[in-house]
């Protein structure tokens, strides 16, 4: 999938008091965490999702899945790109990890095509109701807690 057709839809971040490696091993563990849940599994069933368990070398590791989501790309410490598609929306979501002093820019990237009615109502449920900015800054909350707790 060429994530650069997708269009943007968001973007947020956080700054963690924590290496990029530190950050990226706390990223991998709370995705597994978050996305390993019944609940994951269930939201992935019934929106249709193509990644409906997990698969792969481990949730970090390109070509492996989880409910949601597969690996297109993963570059440790600096990079990792999340695709997936359903019935509704074909989307990647990318994390960057950039160094800042003693600390590291934790950012999530969505992208997004919402095709159809199906898709436009998908669209306001999940992204204009704000629901996916309050997961998404959760999600980011949790690697840095995660991380932070390492030092």
């Amino acid at each position: 999938m060429d994530i650069g057709v997708l269009p943007p839809v968001d973007e947020h971040a956080v700054i963690v008091s924590a290496t990029a490696v530190e950050v990226w091993d706390a990223l991998g563990e709370t995705l597994e965490q978050s996305f390993g849940r019944p609940r994951s599994a269930r939201y992935a069933r019934l929106v249709g999702v193509a990644d409906r368990t997990a698969s792969g070398t481990g949730p970090l590791a390109k070509g492996s899945a989880f409910p949601g989501f597969r690996v297109a790309d993963a570059v440790p410490g600096r990079k990792l790109v999340l695709v997936g598609r359903h019935h509704f929306s074909t989307y990647a979501l990318v994390f960057h990890l950039e160094a800042e002093g003693e600390s590291t820019r934790l950012r999530a990237e969505t992208r997004a095509r919402f095709p159809g009615p199906g898709g436009a109502l998908y669209r306001l449920l999940v992204i204009s109701s704000g629901a996916h900015a309050l997961l998404t800054g959760r999600l980011l909350a949790a690697v840095r807690r995660r991380a932070e707790q390492v030092r």
